[in-house]
């Protein structure tokens, strides 16, 4: 079993940063591929980023490219989400997502274990 807990979120103006934090219980972090999804209003809930267990294989949904960097720390079992040149459009509630499995992956029913969210918000 994996509790996530989700940080970081706030209000921020368009073109600004935030660091999004998902701690992690269990002794077994490191052997999980990590993930975060976001929800916006009236959307449904869409991949934005996903690490390996070793930190080596990332992937991005296209709409995040070159702005989003995933990264994790075993050492802490903590996974982070560094957002720069935030826009309107990322406003969402982001969640944090676990699985035990070798290869990451972008779909919802690929991982088992959800945080509760965390709400983002972009002003213009």
């Amino acid at each position: 079993q994996v509790q996530l807990v989700e940080s970081g979120g706030g209000l921020v103006q368009a073109g600004g940063s935030l660091r999004l934090s998902c701690a992690a219980s269990g002794r077994t972090f490191s052997t999980y591929v990590m993930g975060w999804f976001r929800q916006a209003p009236g959307k449904e809930r869409e991949f934005v980023a996903g690490i390996s267990w070793s930190g080596s294989s990332t992937k991005y949904a296209d709409s995040v490219k070159g702005r989003f960097t995933i990264s994790r720390d075993n050492a802490k079992n903590t996974v982070y989400l560094q957002m720069n040149s935030l826009k309107p459009e990322d406003t969402a509630v982001y969640y944090c997502a676990a699985d035990r499995r070798v290869t990451v992956v972008t779909s919802q029913p690929g991982y088992e274990y959800w945080g509760q969210g965390t709400q983002v918000t972009v002003s213009s």
